[in-house]
């Protein structure tokens, strides 16, 4: 039986750095496309912050975002959009599985502003047009999007790839997994949470539990998960036969829950 959804996956740069973690999640997403439409959106901050210390730059963060300024759009423009996301392509192509790469500016997608959060040329990301995913998905193409989007002048921003995910999620009415190097969201005994909330969320965020780029990914979760009005699975890409579970409605890693309606 076919899934009736999209299934967006995220995945970040850490994935890349582990020897044949890439080639295995890349193996269940040839079997899921037999009945599914799958988008693949990244990011890669560890490809990133060694090119940058290659070229003598130093890597900010606020609040587990990365500050880009000006004079380093270029370079992370070239690792995320180039670097990474043709790695990952000619990857999925050597193995049969034909996939196209893409940024955010592409097809008109994506439309971003610029954030507000003092990060610089960063940029916040909004849903406008299908069309060219549309035709991707339907020829059977696996399309792979890097996290680099463009302000309505052409500038470059940078994109926190979760919500990068969450926007392609929203584009496509689609389910979101995102995948990251742990099993999901720990909670206040170090046990990774089966489920969490808005209210959870914020508590353990004040309390420091929830810190660094897991504050981001959560933030986008939840975010999504209350535009979607459905849960969202912070999960591991060191066992991507989850996502088979997930798609049969079984729960895994972490079900990000959306606010109770009022």
């Amino acid at each position: 039986m076919s899934n009736p959804k999209p299934l967006v996956i995220k995945i970040g740069g850490a994935i890349l750095e582990k020897p044949g973690a890439l080639t295995a999640l890349l193996a269940v997403i040839a079997q899921l496309k037999t009945d599914s439409k799958v988008v693949l959106v990244h990011g890669g901050g560890c490809v990133v912050d060694e090119m940058l210390a290659q070229a003598g730059f130093t890597t900010v963060k606020k609040h587990g975002l990365r500050v880009t300024p000006k004079d380093q759009i270029g370079l992370i423009s070239g690792a995320l959009a180039g670097t990474v996301n043709k790695s990952i392509v000619a990857t999925a192509n050597s193995m049969h599985l034909p996939a196209v790469g893409l940024s955010l500016a592409d097809g008109d997608m994506i439309t971003c502003t610029k954030s507000k959060l003092d990060l610089a040329e960063v940029g916040v990301p909004s849903p406008k047009s299908s069309q060219l995913l549309d035709v991707l998905l339907n020829s059977h193409f696996l399309p792979v999007i890097s996290s680099i989007g463009a302000l309505a002048n052409g500038d470059l921003v940078n994109v926190n790839a979760d919500d990068a995910a969450v926007v392609i999620c929203q584009l496509l009415n689609a389910e979101l997994l995102l995948l990251t190097d742990v099993n999901g969201v720990k909670g206040g005994d170090g046990e990774y949470l089966t489920s969490l909330n808005n209210v959870q969320a914020k508590l353990l965020i004040e309390e420091g539990i929830i810190a660094g780029g897991m504050t981001a990914k959560v933030n986008a979760a939840l975010h999504a998960a209350n535009q979607l009005r459905r849960s969202i699975a912070v999960a591991s890409w060191q066992s991507p036969e989850q996502i088979t579970k997930l798609l049969a409605g079984q729960g895994v890693g972490t079900q990000i829950q959306p606010d109770e309606c009022i």
